[in-house]
């Protein structure tokens, strides 16, 4: 499929929902909207830490192996936080690229980014490599660190098989056989680890807007 790059990050989701309608099969497109509907109903986001609340510490491995604490980042400035599903998602595909291309801005403004899933370093790098990603990309496998932002929930079985059906087989990407994965959230936490942004939506085909958190980050500088 083809997408316009220079679209927002909203309407590049759109494009790509519109393209799936009309070239996935009837049942497939029903399937994962009944999906998405679940995890509305579930609520699942609602357990996501809130702005106010100390972010948990954490360590973990980027795509190379390299151990990248969140303390270490906070020594710097603030740090975007963003767990994504895995590099099998178009969404989170599309979301990291976006970021990539404001990356700048965001150094600018003095703060970092990185990028969390619960795939492991080899498809962590797949992905990393893919998109040219200039930001560490941290394997939290066994979503260890993403339960502790209240983020995780698992793979109803209709959607599991589904979904390998598609090719996206979530065991053989994250390497353990738990079917969970994290609600798409994005976080941005003060140098007192303090979160100042919080935005997670059970949704996974919202994301939050660079140009929004670009905006956030230029509040907190003032």
């Amino acid at each position: 499929m083809s997408i316009d790059q220079n679209a927002t990050l909203e309407q590049q989701i759109n494009e790509f929902n519109a393209q799936l309608a009309t070239q996935a099969p009837p049942q497939v497109v029903d399937q994962l909207s009944q999906h998405i509907n679940t995890l509305i109903a579930s609520s699942v986001e609602k357990n996501a830490l809130k702005v106010g609340e100390k972010a948990p510490s954490f360590t973990l491995p980027d795509a190379l192996g390299r151990q990248v604490s969140l303390a270490g980042l906070l020594q710097q400035g603030p740090v975007v936080v963003t767990f994504y599903r895995g590099e099998w998602c178009p969404y989170c595909n599309l979301q990291l690229h976006a970021y990539q291309q404001v990356l700048p801005q965001i150094k600018e403004l003095g703060a970092s980014l990185i990028a969390i899933s619960p795939q492991t370093p080899d498809h962590s790098l797949s992905l990393s490599e893919k998109h040219d990603l200039a930001f560490p990309v941290l394997s939290d496998q066994g979503n260890k660190v993403a339960r502790q932002f209240g983020l995780v929930y698992s793979i109803e079985e209709q959607t599991r098989t589904l979904l390998k059906s598609l090719g996206s087989d979530i065991p053989a990407f994250n390497g353990d056989e738990s079917w969970e994965l994290p609600v798409p959230g994005t976080f941005i936490i003060s140098q007192d680890g303090t979160i100042r942004l919080t935005y997670a939506d059970a949704d996974y085909t919202h994301r939050l807007e660079p140009s929004a958190l670009l905006d956030s980050l230029r509040t907190m500088s003032k």
